[in-house]
């Protein structure tokens, strides 16, 4: 696999086409307020998306027996430490009915290093924000605005895909200037 996390990266343009991220022609922007959804940590916490006001959510719905979905958490994982320094978190909300067990069990076997388990085990996220299966993703911006979703798998961890996940999240809130 190429630097940067994805083989199309490597790959030459062919004539008149650019080498295009797996998924990023399915990303659809929008504009679009959020219904409030909640969901639990592993531990069983609930939280809303409100909590993480000011941060740009990254929310992917999943499950572990969803072949697209376990094909894409590699790419979601390694977005999610390339986007942490930009105050983008990415959200998985597994809809697992065997809870946090499930989840923490196939992280260990796949690898995954920078996702925490969430979960949204009666899918209750899922239909507020009307997914229509699985895996879902939707990019929510630091005022909390949905910009942009995408159904099906996808190279989250491309530059094209990152640099618009930054661009759709806003501007990093500004460094506090000395003195202030």
């Amino acid at each position: 696999m190429a630097a940067g996390g994805t083989l199309l990266a490597a790959l030459p343009a062919r004539q008149g086409f650019a080498a295009t991220p797996h998924g990023l022609n399915r990303l659809r922007e929008r504009e679009s307020t959020l219904p409030p959804i909640t969901f639990t940590d592993a531990e069983g916490k609930d939280y809303t998306q409100a909590e993480f006001r000011g941060r740009a959510l990254v929310v992917n719905l999943w499950a572990t027996w969803c072949p697209p979905c376990v094909a894409e958490m590699p790419a979601l994982d390694r977005a999610a430490a390339a986007l942490a320094a930009d105050g983008i978190l990415v959200l998985p909300l597994s809809s697992d009915r065997g809870g946090a067990a499930v989840v923490q069990a196939f992280y260990e076997r796949t690898g995954v290093r920078h996702l925490r388990v969430w979960l949204d085990p009666r899918g209750a996220a899922a239909r507020a924000m009307g997914a229509r299966g699985l895996p879902t993703t939707v990019i929510i911006d630091r005022a909390g605005v949905e910009r942009a979703r995408l159904e099906g798998d996808a190279a989250w961890d491309a530059p094209p895909f990152l640099a618009a996940i930054r661009r759709l999240a806003g501007p990093t809130p500004a460094e506090p200037t000395r003195g202030a």
